[in-house]
């Protein structure tokens, strides 16, 4: 088995656990190399595919014709508002909500989601593709079936000689229930990247276990917590995750350039490397 486990984020519903090594997998190896490591194998990386999970029965390209009117009330309106107000903040390109968002109408939302197609993450992504990341998220804190099988599918990847799990995104908050349920396993290193972990109102505090006065438990029997994230990843609304989990949190910012939110930029980049060495005793 691999020593080291990537763990996926949204979107990925029509790939496949090969498919998606083969995109994955080279991007980690260059970090690791750009960071002055040794080159690691392929057969060293393993990828805990999930996305196939939030593919409907049925439907020809996994991504049904979602618009606003498809965006629920509740989590997923406040999800949404919380990546409309970050991506004003940090680019010009995107309108601010101002006072508009107390209403939370379906005009508020189509105004969410035409001012973020401006923004550097989520251009050229599309209206329906926004939808379907916003309903990702909520069928996994909402539905345990999912919930269940996604960390089953990372357990699955994880043997005695892991070392080192790398979740991106979605995957961030998979891999640290699955550490969490699991603290027995003998990862030693989790390296977050663009993790919206730390989100309250939206994410945080529905995590499992859920935090307690305030604080996020650690996750599981780690003992080195590395969160990589780029100023202008909106999803990763909370840079610093020692505010939400404690002081054993190393936060280290990153620059994606255009792509903030994309998973290979932050694998490739140097900061990532030099966490996995770390975790591999390198």
């Amino acid at each position: 088995m691999a020593r080291i486990v990537v763990v996926h984020g949204v979107g990925k519903q029509v790939s496949g656990p090969e498919l998606l090594a083969s995109e994955l997998v080279p991007a980690l190896r260059s970090g690791v190399t750009l960071a002055g490591g040794p080159g690691l194998t392929g057969e060293e990386v393993a990828v805990a595919f999930y996305g196939d999970l939030f593919r409907r029965p049925g439907t020809r390209a996994g991504t049904p014709d979602y618009g606003a009117s498809d965006v629920q009330p509740g989590l997923e309106t406040d999800l949404l508002i919380s990546w409309w107000e970050a991506a004003a903040q940090h680019e010009r390109a995107v309108p601010g909500p101002g006072d508009s968002t107390r209403g939370r109408t379906p005009r508020v939302i189509q105004r969410a989601l035409d001012a973020l197609s401006h923004s550097r993450f989520f251009a050229g992504l599309g209206e329906r593709a926004m939808v379907a990341a916003l309903k990702q998220v909520r069928i996994y804190l909402t539905e345990d079936r999912v919930r269940r099988e996604a960390r089953q599918r990372v357990a699955d990847c994880v043997d005695e000689d892991t070392q080192v799990i790398v979740a991106h995104s979605l995957g961030s908050v998979v891999a640290y229930e699955a550490l969490s349920a699991n603290p027995d396993w003998p990862v030693g290193a989790f390296v977050t990247l663009g993790s919206p972990l730390g989100i309250r109102n939206v994410i945080f505090e529905r995590l499992c276990p859920p935090p307690r006065d305030g604080r996020g438990h650690w996750p599981g029997g780690v003992t080195s917590w590395t969160n990589i994230a780029d100023a202008g990843d909106v999803v990763a609304l909370v840079k610093r995750l020692a505010t939400r989990f404690g002081d054993r949190v190393h936060d280290v910012p990153v620059h994606n350039g255009a792509k903030a939110h994309d998973c290979r930029p932050y694998l490739t980049a140097k900061e990532t490397g030099r966490a996995i060495l770390d975790g591999l005793g390198r």
